[in-house]
């Protein structure tokens, strides 16, 4: 299926591991030219080496901090100069899965006041930024990552992705008619490198083993196995494709079946 991206130019913050390297590298190979952005410029210039060898394709590292809105535009900027175009953005920079995860007697307000400005507001900063460009071209995709802990309540960190949701929403209402989708997607347990650690706090507060946290994980998911990267890139692929013009401000589980709730 030719997904029209080849030409196009995409930006991704959290680009330099998990599921923002593996959307780049997607991007890539299909003949993307891609912007990465994270913060640790020397490990960020060592995956863009590393994809433009993999791949052959234009793949350039920009360092910025998605709380620092001067260093976001900054970032944009030079990516858009550089490809001379910006056609697809994907919003992935945050702190896996949260940094407050306690009883509210013992959360931080602080912390997470911090994961809502390094998600939300990143996201924001990002989407403010690049929508010019895109509003030029008339073409434009934002894929927003989120995450399924805004579909439950165990954690209060989760109401970042709550929020990410109504951005989501309300930003393809006013971007819709300048030809840009929005949308968002909800990993569910994926093979990164955030996973171990998920698997041993759970082993520690269940008693278990982590290979036996991770065969529970398994039996809990419908298609019975951990996703991968891949797994979340290939939707990403496939919903910043010119294939998905008419799917906009959608929030959409890419987790293997293990949400259990009806979503109309």
């Amino acid at each position: 299926m030719d997904l029209g991206l080849k030409g196009r130019a995409a930006i991704i913050t959290g680009g330099s591991l998990g599921i923002g390297r593996a959307i780049a590298e997607g991007f890539a190979r299909e003949g993307m030219s891609v912007a990465i952005v994270a913060r640790s410029a020397d490990k960020l210039e060592k995956v863009a080496a590393e994809l433009r060898e993999q791949t052959g394709a234009h793949v350039i590292a920009v360092p910025a901090d998605v709380c620092d809105t001067a260093a976001v535009k900054a970032a944009v900027d030079r990516a858009a100069d550089t490809f001379g175009r910006l056609d697809v953005l994907i919003n992935g920079a945050a702190h896996p899965g949260g940094l407050v995860r306690n009883e509210i007697e013992f959360s931080d307000a602080d912390l997470l006041l911090h994961d809502i400005d390094v998600k939300v507001m990143g996201y924001f900063r990002m989407a403010q930024a690049v929508v010019p460009h895109m509003r030029k071209l008339g073409f434009g995709r934002i894929l927003n990552i989120g995450g399924l802990t805004g579909r439950g309540s165990k954690q209060l960190s989760g109401m970042r992705n709550v929020a990410i949701c109504h951005m989501t929403k309300t930003l393809s209402d006013q971007l819709g008619p300048s030809g840009i989708t929005v949308n968002v997607i909800h990993p569910g347990v994926v093979y990164t490198p955030h996973v171990q650690e998920l698997y041993e706090k759970e082993a520690k507060r269940q008693g278990l083993t982590v290979e036996q946290v991770e065969a529970n994980y398994k039996l809990v998911t419908p298609i019975r196995r951990i996703l991968t990267p891949e797994d979340v890139a290939d939707a990403a692929l496939f919903l910043c494709s010119t294939r998905a013009g008419a799917i906009t401000g959608e929030s959409i589980g890419v987790d293997g079946g293990i949400t259990r709730g009806i979503f109309l």
